[in-house]
C-alpha cells in the first residue's frame, strides 16, 4: 500500500511535511482533510488518527501523527540528503533544539495572530479586543527577535551552511500571518534573507504551490457556513487555545 499523508495546506504543520516529502521526490498519496469543513472530526479520519489532527501518516499498517515525528520517520525510511536531518551530532542537535523551543513561541504565536485576524472573528462574530490584537502581534516580533538572535544568528540556515528540518517548520510558521495581511518579515533584513535562502533551496514553484491556498485563505474564509456544528466546535476550539 502507498504512503498516505493527510494534509491541508492551509496548515503550517502540513505544509512542512509536503514540501520535504516533494522536494524529495517521495512518492506518496495525498488525502485530503479540509480543517474549515471539520473533517478531522470525522469517524474516518479518527480511524487514522485519534488525535483527530493533521498531518497523519499511513504507511501500510502503521499510523502516526505529529509533524516533527512525521518529518524525521520520513528523512529516516527515505534517507533523504543528511542535511535535512544530520548524522553529526551537534549539528542534528541544534535542529532539534530548535524544533523543541517553536512549538510554544514562533508557532503559537503565528498561529494565535493569524486567527485573529482571520477565522476567529468570522466564527464568533465578535471582534478580538484590541488589547489582545496589540498583544499577539508584541509577542510574535518577540519570538522572532529570539529566532533571529539565538538560532539564526549570522549563519545561512539555522544547523549551519546547509537547509534543515527546522529552516523548514520555521519558515512555514513565519509565512502564515501573511495569509492574513501582516508581514512578518517587514523591516527585518536579516529574516527576509534567510527566507531567500530557504525559498532557493526548497525551489520557488514547490514553495508557491505549497503556499498559494494559504494565502487566499482570507478570500475563501467567506464562503465557510460557520454556524455549522463542525465550525461551532472550530469556534470553542479556537477560543480555548488563543483566547
Amino acid at each position: 500500500m502507498a504512503l498516505q499523508l493527510y494534509l491541508d495546506l492551509n496548515s503550517q504543520p502540513c505544509r512542512s511535511v509536503y514540501i520535504f516529502a516533494k522536494k524529495n521526490k517521495i512518492a506518496f498519496e495525498y488525502k485530503a482533510v479540509s480543517l474549515a469543513e471539520g473533517k478531522q472530526y470525522t469517524e474516518e479520519f479518527e480511524k487514522v488518527n485519534l488525535l483527530k489532527r493533521v498531518p497523519a501518516l499511513k504507511d501500510g499498517d502503521f499510523t502516526m501523527a505529529e509533524s516533527v515525528a512525521i518529518l524525521k520517520y520520513l528523512a529516516g525510511k527515505y534517507k533523504t540528503p543528511d542535511h535535512w536531518y544530520p548524522a553529526n551530532l551537534q549539528q542534528r542537535a541544534r535542529v532539534d533544539e530548535y524544533l523543541a523551543w517553536q512549538h510554544t513561541t514562533i508557532r503559537f504565536h503565528g498561529s494565535r495572530l493569524y486567527m485573529f485576524k482571520g477565522l476567529l472573528p468570522l466564527l464568533t462574530g465578535e471582534p478580538i479586543p484590541a488589547a489582545k490584537m496589540d498583544e499577539a502581534v508584541s509577542d510574535l516580533q518577540a519570538s522572532i527577535g529570539s529566532f533571529e538572535d539565538k538560532f539564526l544568528q549570522d549563519k545561512p540556515f539555522i544547523a549551519g551552511r546547509e537547509v534543515s528540518l527546522a529552516d523548514l517548520v520555521a519558515i512555514v510558521e513565519l509565512m502564515q500571518p501573511l495569509g492574513v495581511g501582516f508581514d512578518p518579515f517587514k523591516d527585518r533584513p536579516k529574516l527576509s534573507s534567510w527566507r531567500g535562502r530557504v525559498e532557493a533551496a526548497v525551489g520557488k514553484q514547490l514553495f508557491d504551490e505549497a503556499h498559494e491556498k494559504m494565502l487566499k485563505s482570507s478570500e475563501t474564509s467567506s464562503n465557510l457556513d460557520v454556524k455549522s456544528p463542525a465550525m461551532q466546535r472550530v469556534a470553542i476550539s479556537l477560543k480555548k487555545a488563543y483566547m
